[in-house]
């Protein structure tokens, strides 16, 4: 699972058009203030293990929420995070999952709905905390620190095996420019 946070003054949005994919939805223009605003994409391999993305992702999101002393939150589901996207069902249950867990939790949540072409307007803070990436990911129930250049599956770097352990141990093995490795 991909997150962009956005710690905002305010976030807008209006559905304009549905997706064959939408969600119905009650509430089709909605807003809310002072709030950390997470634009949320569900990748393929979050199909992998659903309970365990969403643990990690409250997980997270709670950590990042305590950072900015925030209790207000708006699930804003945006698909261009990624090129590998998860399945709409594995995505809306993942989404309404993450909703619920952060209202158990005790935040104030709202969410756009899923499957549907929104206009929005935000208002980021501008702070240095304001903005952050997460990659969530399912294999340990934590955020991954990587994206395989090959494969583009998230990995944690405490499991790459590193070819070159230090600098002094690198010396044989290094590459000039235009050679391959």
């Amino acid at each position: 699972m991909r997150i962009l946070s956005i710690h905002a003054t305010r976030m807008w949005y209006h559905a304009t058009q549905k997706t064959k994919l939408a969600e119905p939805a009650d509430i089709r223009e909605d807003q809310m203030e002072e709030c950390v605003v997470l634009f949320c994409c569900v990748e393929k391999l979050d199909e992998k293990n659903p309970g365990r993305v969403i643990e990690s992702a409250l997980a997270g999101v709670r950590k990042r929420l305590g950072m900015l002393h925030v209790n207000r939150v708006l699930i804003y589901p945006y698909a261009h995070l990624t090129s590998t996207l998860g399945s709409p069902p594995v995505a809306l249950k993942i989404l309404r999952g993450l909703e619920s867990a952060l209202t158990k939790a005790g935040f104030d949540v709202k969410r756009a709905p899923f499957g549907w072409y929104k206009e929005f307007e935000i208002r980021g803070k501008g702070h240095p905390l304001a903005d952050l990436s997460m990659t969530i990911c399912p294999y340990e129930g934590s955020e991954c620190d990587f994206t395989c250049p090959y494969c583009h599956h998230p990995f944690r770097e405490g499991d790459a095996e590193h070819a070159c352990p230090g600098p002094d141990t690198c010396s044989d093995h290094a590459v000039t420019p235009g050679e391959s490795p």
